[in-house]
């Protein structure tokens, strides 16, 4: 398989990955992830965007090393049923082009900083994927927003790469 045939591969299945922790959250509901009795805070769609577009590129920040970046910025998407009036904001993108040396060098790198540039560490463990990935769940404490990422060694024969994905809390879109 080509390197960009790999490359896409893996993209998929961070994909997919990342579409099931959507539904698992839509499932879940916007109410279990700000408590039932609090009603949802009414944003700015672009404001949401811009903040966690800065937060993930601290991440990339945070990494010290240089790889190539996949381009996609911040998209808003749906909470819930309610018509589109509960949104959250995500960002998904990968480092990849560089040997896992250097993606793991980034991985360390991101989890030392990560307190220190205001992140909670949830979770630091393995994905529980047959590849036992190397995952971080964090919530960033100032804007609640919260970033996965997993270590894609390219054991399954993809390319390697960090999948990050950056989302904020569910919201209601100010008129």
């Amino acid at each position: 398989m080509s390197g960009s045939n790999r490359w896409r591969e893996a993209r998929r299945t961070g994909l997919i990955a990342m579409l099931v922790m959507s539904l698992l959250l839509l499932a879940a509901g916007c109410s279990m992830a700000r408590g039932e009795d609090k009603p949802l805070p009414v944003r700015d769609v672009s404001v949401m965007e811009g903040e966690v577009s800065s937060l993930s590129n601290r991440v990339l920040e945070m990494f010290k090393v240089k790889g190539k970046v996949t381009e996609p910025g911040p998209s808003t998407t749906a909470c819930s049923g309610d018509g589109g009036k509960a949104v959250w904001v995500i960002h998904p993108w990968s480092m990849y082009g560089i040997d896992n040396s250097k993606l793991g060098e980034a991985f360390s790198n991101l989890k030392r900083s990560l307190p220190e540039q205001g992140w909670k560490i949830v979770k630091d463990g393995d994905d529980g994927s047959r590849n036992k990935n190397p995952e971080v769940l964090a919530v960033h404490r100032k804007t609640r927003s919260q970033l996965e990422i997993r270590w894609l060694k390219g054991l399954d024969g993809n390319t390697p790469l960090l999948d990050v994905n950056v989302y904020s809390k569910c919201f209601k879109k100010a008129d």
